[in-house]
């Protein structure tokens, strides 16, 4: 009896490409567009060197040859998806741009004033070159403390609250409210922190520190209760169940078990929460003032931070506005390295206080 044979599809025969060549494709492909783009620098035709737009026009160029070389070498079916998953890939590195745009221009407007001078000098009686933003790094960090300690526990103690015992319409209306402080606009939180202090001191013309992280907080509180409630919700209820099984009550429960097993997830919110409200300056500018020398004293005079500083030599330059813009940069500079700070301390904190599962 003669066997029988199947036709298989031309395109299952297909060849295939190296498992590593949309890497490769990828590194030519940045590599053609860059060259171009220095090309077009050297030609006169552009003032500087577009490094977004290189790896803009890289990734669309990626995406045509990925598709063409997979078509020839495998066939119409395998290079769709090679197709579709070149697509994904580049709406990914397209979405990064900004923000690789934003990093590389700050880091090298930056770098011109980040010396020893500007993290040891104020700007006291400086009217051109020189000076330095430690009075505004100084008073940023006092700010920013004083908001996460007034923040922290409310925000912490209302998430507890709503998880654990928070029922009916107390615990509804809780929620609302937090709802709503989430969309509250940073310059309505600076005008209620001035109205509040200039109420409560009678003093039109109330400027401090402290009134700055009153309205920071406001912004704080909702992140914190958000991120908190949903690490707590988290925690499974059969560690719960078990705890009171034993006869533990329940605020003991949430004190030795619920708060040790997500506190990972609370730091980390709680970080950024901080990064969040570090580079507010609406609510600063209005509340906590400006000023060019150094105040430790929360609750005295005006303070300045590095958002304010930013502003003001960005808007009020002098005769040399070169080195106002360049102290300003370095201030943005400054800026993104705490808020990258924040983060890192967030994961490793998060990392360390993790549960640790047996396998």
């Amino acid at each position: 009896m003669a066997a029988t044979t199947t036709a298989v599809p031309a395109g299952l025969r297909a060849g295939q490409l190296p498992r590593y060549s949309p890497v490769g494709l990828l590194g030519l492909s940045l590599a053609v567009t860059g060259a171009l783009f220095l090309l077009f620098l050297l030609a006169g035709m552009t003032a500087a060197y577009n490094v977004t737009g290189a790896i803009f026009f890289g990734l669309v160029l990626w995406v045509v040859v990925v598709y063409i070389a997979s078509f020839i070498v495998e066939g119409s079916r395998r290079a769709k998806d090679r197709l579709v998953t070149a697509l994904v890939c580049t709406a990914f590195g397209i979405a990064l741009l900004p923000l690789i745009s934003l990093l590389v221009t700050v880091v090298t407007s930056g770098l011109a004033r980040f010396d020893v001078a500007y993290f040891s000098e104020s700007m006291r009686n400086v009217t051109d070159a020189g000076g330095g933003a430690i009075h505004a790094i100084v008073g940023t960090l006092e700010i920013t403390l004083m908001a996460t300690v007034i923040s922290v526990p409310i925000g912490l103690l209302a998430a507890i609250y709503l998880v654990e015992y928070g029922r009916g319409v107390i615990a509804r209306a809780i929620t609302f409210l937090v709802d709503v402080m989430t969309g509250i606009p940073s310059i309505v939180a600076g005008l209620f922190a001035f109205s509040l202090f200039e109420l409560l001191t009678n003093n039109p013309g109330y400027r401090a520190g402290f009134g700055g992280s009153v309205a920071l907080s406001l912004l704080m509180i909702p992140i914190v209760v958000r991120s908190s409630e949903e690490m707590l919700k988290l925690v499974p209820n059969e560690l719960r169940e078990a705890s009171y099984a034993l006869g533990v009550p329940r605020w003991l429960t949430v004190m030795k078990i619920v708060l040790p097993t997500a506190l990972a997830g609370i730091v980390t919110g709680v970080m950024l929460a901080i990064a969040r409200v570090i580079g507010e300056t609406a609510p600063l500018l209005l509340v906590a003032g400006f000023t060019d020398s150094m105040n430790y004293n929360l609750f005295d005079q005006r303070m300045m931070t590095l958002p304010v500083f930013v502003y003001t030599q960005l808007t009020q330059p002098g005769t040399h506005v070169n080195d106002f813009f360049n102290r300003a940069w370095t201030g943005a500079l400054v800026l993104i390295l705490i808020v990258l700070l924040l983060n890192v301390i967030a994961r490793v904190v998060a990392r360390f206080f993790a549960p640790k599962l047996s396998r």
